[in-house]
Order: structure tokens, then sequence, then C-alpha cells
């Protein structure tokens, strides 16, 4: 059977260098030659770059030609994973995922292995990797990310109030830490499924006022509970005023 031949790669934009990537990262490349390091390098970028505009099947060739080219590099293989941890497909994610811990021996992708396991529908396993050893030995923020994820598996298995509880500890800990509104947005969200409207009224309001970069809808949520549905115009509703009407500048006789 005749080999398959090698896929095209996509294209590089013009101004990626592959010099924008953290120092870590160009490290893990040192043990390519310096034109294959090079090259990864600005595939990795593009696939940060592509995720950003939202071009998921952009940032999936880009990841899946880095893989191709440095499959044994663990920052390829978490861009990839990471992708497919965005387009949905936990199941590659959680492999890839999985590929980054034994290749790097750290545990940090574990909050992301988890929420895989509860997409895939296996709580009990994401509730097991919850509780395992290398959970325990997380930095802060990874920690906070398990709790976040912890109750939502919670709620997914119908005990909302153990997923209040998950959290309840935190909200006050994590006033001016990075993480604050994500984990307020979710203890309000954990608040709202037990019927405490009010309460999650408030601690979405926190969340909204706390999330500079925008990444959770605690805005709308706010406004969802206080009544007020915002709809579009279609432009064939919008009536032109004739020119003349509507001002104000006749003079008075």
């Amino acid at each position: 059977m005749p080999k398959e031949g090698r896929k095209p790669e996509p294209a590089i934009a013009p101004d990626v260098t592959g010099a924008e990537l953290d120092r870590s990262v160009r490290q893990q490349l040192r043990t390519l030659s310096k034109e294959n390091a090079d090259g990864v390098a600005q595939h990795l970028v593009m696939v940060a770059a592509l995720l950003e505009a939202e071009d998921l099947d952009g940032a999936l060739a880009h990841a899946e030609t880095a893989v191709r080219r440095a499959g044994r590099v663990p920052a390829a293989r978490e861009a990839l994973g990471f992708v497919a941890y965005r387009m949905g497909d936990f199941a590659r994610a959680l492999t890839e995922f999985r590929t980054v811990r034994r290749l790097s021996g750290s545990s940090h992708l574990l909050p992301l292995m988890v929420d895989c396991e509860r997409g895939l529908g296996r709580p009990a396993r994401a509730l097991e990797l919850l509780g395992s050893p290398e959970a325990r030995q997380l930095g802060q923020e990874e920690q906070v990310e398990l709790l976040i994820v912890g109750s939502g598996i919670r709620r997914d298995m119908g005990q909302p109030q153990a997923a209040v509880l998950a959290l309840q500890g935190q909200v006050d800990k994590v006033k001016n830490k990075p993480w604050a509104a994500r984990v307020w947005y979710a203890y309000a969200d954990a608040l709202l499924e037990v019927g405490r409207e009010a309460d999650a009224r408030s601690w979405f309001a926190k969340a909204a006022v706390a999330d500079q970069d925008g990444e959770t809808d605690a805005i709308e949520r706010v406004e969802e509970l206080d009544g007020v549905h915002l709809q579009e115009v279609p432009d064939s509703d919008v009536q032109a005023v004739p020119e003349g009407e509507g001002d104000d500048t006749s003079s008075t006789p």
C-alpha cells in the first residue's frame, strides 16, 4: 500500500515569526532542529491568534501541523488538546492532555481533564480526578478552577446544594484575585439553581464588576434576572424620517 503523502501545511501570517512565544515554550522546542523549531513556533503562535479570532478550524489545522512536526513536545500536544476542547471534542482533548501530563510530568491541565470527563458524561471519573493526590498538589489558581468544575459536576448529578457548598468557602477568599469573576459567576449560577434568586443576582453583579476582560456573560445574567430583554430591531422595521421632519429648527412667527 503506498505511503500517504505529507499533508500541506497551513499558511503562516506574514507578521508571525515564532519569537512571540513564551520563553518556557521556546525552551521545549530546543530538542528540535533550528529550522523545525522555528516552524513549530510559528504554527503555535498561529494557533493562539486563530483561537482568539474564534477560527477554530484554522487553529486546528495549525495545531495538527505542530503535532506532526513535534509530537513529543508538550506545548504542541497541549495546543492541539486545547483546540479540541474548545471545539467540544472532549475525547480527543482528554487524550492530548493525558499525553502532555506523561511527557512533562506536570498536572497543570487537570482542571481541563476533569471538565473533559464531565463533558463525556462521566461524572464519577471526574470526581475521582478531582480528589486525586495530583489535584492537591496544584497551585492556588488551578485549585480554584477545580472547585468551579466540581461545583458544575455536582449540579449535573442533581446535587445543587452540594454545588453551592463547593464554592461557598472561596467567595470571600478570592476577592482581588484575577479569577474572582469566574468563582463569583459559578457561585451565582449554583445559587440560582437552589432558588436563591436575590443572592444569585447579587453575585452575578459582583462578577460583572470584576470581569474586566469579558470572560463571562455576568452583565447579561443580571439583566435577565432584572427582566431586561434587549431585542435587535430589523432594518426593515426602522422607518426613515423624511428630510425636514422631526427638526425643531423652525422659527416662531
